[in-house]
């Protein structure tokens, strides 16, 4: 499990340093985003890798690394728009956004350790296709619950589904980098 929590923690790197960056260029703009814009901006993401690993033709010139890098960081969004709630004007500074970046990318790889033990590792069995089609279910389930006004009977709700979605892909782009 310690090779496995090197390489997650190298994406991390890669993803917040993506995050830093665009934080330069456009500051906290994101914060608008309502959860829902969010989630389809991340079902748009997950879409996009379905079929570039399905149709043999590309049109678009970046493969699936960026559109994981992408869901994993617009969890972070969806993530922290939940704690916070979204605004009218962007209100973070870089500071403030990385602070809460950081907040959740650690809950999250709490989890994944925790997960990652009881687990076995099994995720480094599966294919990076099936990694896709979990990301996929999990947001149809999290538009499911944020059709039911964020209410479940039973299930997890949208934090946990979100905290997954970036588990998933991180293990994929791992897969991606081997």
């Amino acid at each position: 499990m310690e090779a496995t929590e090197k390489e997650y923690k190298k994406i991390v790197f890669q993803c917040r340093s993506l995050f830093e960056k665009k934080l330069e260029d456009y500051g906290s703009a994101w914060r608008i985003l309502r959860l829902t814009s969010l989630t389809d901006q991340i079902y748009i993401k997950a879409q996009r890798i379905r079929s570039l690993q399905t149709n043999k033709t590309r049109k678009v010139n970046e493969g699936q690394e960026s559109e994981f890098i992408g869901i994993i960081n617009y969890s972070i969004m969806a993530l922290i728009q939940i704690k916070l709630g979204h605004v009218d004007h962007p209100d973070l500074n870089s500071s403030s956004a990385l602070k809460n970046y950081d907040e959740q990318i650690n809950i999250t790889f709490e989890l994944m350790q925790n997960k990652n033990h009881d687990y076995g590792e099994a995720w480094k069995e599966m294919r990076v296709s099936s990694l896709t089609d979990l990301i996929l279910q999990k947001l149809l389930r999290v538009k499911q619950i944020e059709e039911n006004n964020g209410k479940t009977l039973v299930s997890e709700g949208i934090e946990a589904n979100y905290h997954d979605m970036i588990n998933y892909s991180i293990f994929a782009l791992i897969h991606l980098s081997r």
